[in-house]
């Protein structure tokens, strides 16, 4: 039930019955305003009367008299009292009004539409780099992009999760160099490590072999630069990617084998965390597309060759600068396979809409994207949406994947679950519970304090991470929501125990408590808490939502109990009604998250 737009109904009636029909007036319908009424004044909902003078032609306070009073006679089943200040009429809606809308709230399944029917959205996230493992950053970006996902979904769109891996490249050889330099064979098998962790060592030892051949130039006279350019194992791993795209056999067949123990360590990674994709694509598939998009572009004019034969996009006309497309050597880079992505994925599935969840480190590049599509005659490319992110960073600083200084996912994962089970049996949260019930719990928590404290930041923001912070039973946390959601069946269970039932009707003329109001309020906020977060790409309203939400659950079950003895029948009825919903809400809105909700703590 949308009660603003309730509201507005009674005050175009009001309006129309008071100054005249609108069809007779040239001005037409006067824009109604109303927003719920600011917590210093008494009211639910307030009424901004100054765009009505015009049609009332009477002084402000007059004009919201007038509508106040006819609200309050003809629209009795929705208005109760009402005020005037300055103008803004504050109207206190009736208690039955408030009961309809619980009543409404138990058989709503939907959350309300922000897409067209059929509307198709990709959203690309995750996109890791096959040389090394999924870090702190990915996780960030994973949360994002799964959750948007599921919001959307939520509104109505038909999506696509979609992950690109970045299987190619000069970073993906340097691993694979370091490994034959270094490796003595080493796999998976034998080291025990995941094959991700395995990968990601070598690249960050090519980074150590690579400073110290630089460091060696420089004492012999070269500068930086050059010796940076000219440093041997870096000259290697160039002629290594060169060798992979000519498919030769011995670099391709290397190349299949340790990508082949990076995803086996990708899938259980993102097992853990919960996350999944409907397509997954590779760069290694997609560049020869891009590639061929160049050449087009460049033989219709759209781009140039320069002197050593790369080549640009001339973009300095539209107040960007010059992008290199592909290389001298013929080699291409990021933006090619990016071209030839965006272009395979719109002839496979028409999209509405490419949500592409990057760090914000990426802004500029996604500009220069959706500009050479266009000259290249891709109006759709308009319809593309970079989901910038900060990025996450830790009270020791920011993190380097070269210089093996980043978070693991995997052991930050582990570490957030072994602490919410610490913190929980400190607590005394699974007190009685066996041993399976205990893993599994605090796997929930542990998740869910650490998807929570992503998301619950503005994705805009950069955030520092803080996992000590993040597992609290108090205050704006994941577990403090979870533990609301576990007390409310808690208390279900221990009501179907004792043969008390929520009440399947509410008995005509119950006035509820004015917390019970509040908490009804906010219930029926949820629709559109979801089309807000849809339209903004953004969890973290959810995430303050489902907060606020059992926060206002905690003060009222503090102030009116529910299953003592001398609570009366008819109330114990109502209030179970109210906190199932509230528990219904609540797994609602943490499961647009990604975040599951204990049954027991």
């Amino acid at each position: 039930m949308n009660t603003e737009n309730t509201i507005k109904t009674c005050a175009a009636r009001a309006i129309e019955a008071l100054y005249g029909p609108f069809g007779t007036r040239e001005e037409g319908l006067p824009e109604v305003q109303v927003s719920k009424t600011r917590k210093e004044f008494e009211g639910d909902y307030t009424l901004v009367t100054f765009p009505l003078l015009k049609v009332s032609r009477k002084a402000p306070e007059a004009t919201a008299n007038e509508i106040g009073l006819w609200l309050r006679e003809n629209c009795a089943e929705t208005i109760g009292e009402f005020n005037v200040i300055k103008g803004f009429l504050n109207l206190s809606l009736t208690p039955a009004y408030w009961i309809g809308v619980l009543g409404e709230l138990r058989g709503e399944r939907n959350y309300g539409f922000v897409c067209d029917s059929g509307r198709t959205v990709m959203v690309e996230y995750s996109s890791p780099n096959t040389n090394k493992p999924l870090h702190l950053g990915h996780i960030r970006n994973n949360l994002l992009g799964y959750s948007v996902s599921k919001i959307l979904e939520a509104n109505g769109c038909n999506v696509l999760k979609a992950n690109l891996v970045n299987d190619r490249g000069i970073h993906i050889c340097k691993s694979m160099l370091a490994w034959l330099k270094f490796g003595k064979g080493e796999t998976p098998e034998s080291s025990g490590l995941k094959g991700d962790h395995l990968v990601g060592n070598y690249y960050v030892a090519f980074d150590k072999a690579y400073k110290a051949e630089i460091k060696e130039l420089i004492s012999k006279g070269m500068s930086e630069e050059e010796a940076k350019r000219e440093a041997p194992i870096m000259r290697e791993a160039q002629e290594m990617l060169r060798r992979w795209e000519a498919k030769d056999p011995e670099v391709y067949g290397l190349w299949e084998r340790m990508n082949g123990w990076v995803y086996k360590g990708f899938d259980e990674t993102y097992r853990a965390l919960g996350v999944s994709f409907d397509k997954v694509y590779y760069e290694s598939n997609t560049y020869l597309l891009g590639k061929e998009l160049v050449q087009r572009g460049l033989e219709n004019g759209v781009f140039f060759r320069k002197e050593d034969g790369s080549v640009w996009a001339d973009l300095t006309g539209d107040g960007l600068d010059q992008k290199l497309l592909l290389r001298g050597d013929g080699t291409s880079v990021y933006m090619t396979q990016d071209l030839g992505t965006a272009v395979q994925r719109h002839g496979e599935y028409g999209l509405d809409e490419m949500v592409y969840v990057v760090g914000n480190e990426q802004n500029y590049h996604f500009q220069v994207l959706k500009l050479i599509l266009k000259k290249l005659g891709y109006d759709w490319a308009d319809r593309i949406f970079h989901l910038s992110y900060g990025m996450v960073e830790l009270p020791e600083g920011k993190m380097k994947s070269r210089e093996g200084t980043v978070v693991d996912a995997d052991d930050l994962i582990a570490e957030m679950v072994a602490t919410a089970r610490a913190v929980a049996v400190e607590a005394g949260k699974l007190d009685g519970l066996s041993d399976e019930e205990i893993v599994e719990i605090s796997r929930m928590v542990g998740l869910g304090a650490l998807k929570y404290f992503i998301l619950k930041v503005d994705p805009k923001k950069t955030m520092l991470f803080d996992p000590k912070e993040s597992i609290d039973f108090n205050g704006n946390t994941g577990p403090f929501i979870q533990y609301t959601y576990a007390r409310i069946r808690s208390l279900q269970r221990r009501a179907e125990a004792a043969g008390a039932a929520a009440a399947a009707e509410f008995e005509e003329g119950r006035v509820p408590e004015p917390k019970e109001v509040e908490l009804i309020k906010l219930l029926a906020e949820f629709g559109g808490v979801v089309r807000e977060a849809g339209e903004a790409f953004s969890p973290a309203i959810v995430a303050g939502y489902a907060y606020e939400l059992a926060k206002e659950f905690n003060q009222y079950y503090h102030d009116y109990p529910i299953l003592k003895a001398d609570v009366a029948p008819e109330d114990r009825a109502f209030r179970l009604a109210l906190a199932a919903e509230v528990a219904r809400v609540l797994a609602r809105a943490m499961g647009l998250l990604g975040i599951e909700m204990p049954e027991r703590m």
